[in-house]
């Protein structure tokens, strides 16, 4: 079987397994070294989360990761894209791809937060009262399906090798589950990674209650893009531990059942205040 074939029939179970141990590992972390004190029902929230997580995975993910995956190698078949019609070495796709792509991610995050038809979905994310690696489970599958819909056009567009867009999936589903995690990082390990990655206490500021916070810090694996395009803040107003997270009229159980985060954007017509 070609790299191709094996990747093309793996590709789920890759990104399980790498998703998997990350989710366990960064959960012993943030049990044994917490951040900060969990307001709301552990059990529940993770319940709901992982809910979240599934969903995601059985109706959207599962089969459009495989079709965006799929797309490159009609793409490099085809020759469609820039890096085919510059036929760019793969030493120097795999890793340009990998950055494109971040940027790509981040500039959605902000059109997500932006426009208010694609905020009522994405809110929900931010609705969670709590913040830990369940959150970084925690988005509407309508989010997630025009997330899909993003990368696919971004594969038709460079033509990327299919290793790189497997490799921006998992690294993608990673940096979800470390930077929302509630692991307490050491001061000198947070500093140096802060040289080039998005850690737990950057992006927490962006699920402050506060509007000023909340509107920062969108990056979700490298920390450049904040930094170049003005959004970086380096700590909140208050302490990390002092800080409110989540959104105000999601409280109690509004932040809290599967099933009213699932209907509610679809009841409402307005951005929320913060």
């Amino acid at each position: 079987m070609s790299a191709e074939g094996f990747i093309l029939d793996s590709e789920f179970l890759i990104r399980f397994l790498c998703f998997l141990i990350v989710l366990c590992c960064i959960s012993i972390l943030e049990v044994r070294r917490p951040r900060r004190k969990l307001l709301y029902s552990k059990s529940r929230r993770w319940l709901t989360n992982l809910s979240f997580g599934i969903t995601n995975a059985a109706v959207v993910d599962l089969g459009l990761s495989f079709l965006v995956i799929a797309s490159s190698f009609i793409a490099n078949q085809e020759g469609w894209g820039i890096f085919n019609i510059i036929k760019l070495p793969l030493v120097f796709s795999i890793p340009l791809y990998i950055l494109l792509f971040d940027l790509t991610i981040y500039f959605q995050h902000r059109l997500f937060h932006a426009f208010t038809p694609l905020w009522k979905f994405h809110r929900m994310h931010h609705s969670d009262g709590d913040y830990d690696a369940s959150t970084g489970l925690r988005f509407h599958p309508v989010s997630i399906l025009i997330s899909s819909v993003i990368k696919f056009g971004l594969v038709l567009l460079l033509g990327p090798p299919a290793t790189a867009v497997l490799i921006s999936e998992v690294l993608l589903n990673a940096s979800s589950i470390f930077n929302h995690s509630n692991w307490r990082l050491s001061a000198k390990l947070d500093s140096a990674l802060r040289s080039f990655l998005v850690t737990p206490d950057v992006h927490r500021i962006h699920h402050s209650m506060s509007k000023d916070e909340h509107n920062c810090n969108f990056g979700f694996n490298f920390l450049w893009w904040d930094k170049i395009f003005g959004t970086y803040k380096e700590k909140p107003a208050l302490s990390h531990q002092s800080m409110s997270i989540g959104i105000t009229e999601f409280q109690g159980k509004r932040c809290i059942s599967y099933l009213l985060l699932l209907s509610e954007p679809f009841k409402t017509q307005k951005k929320a205040n913060l």
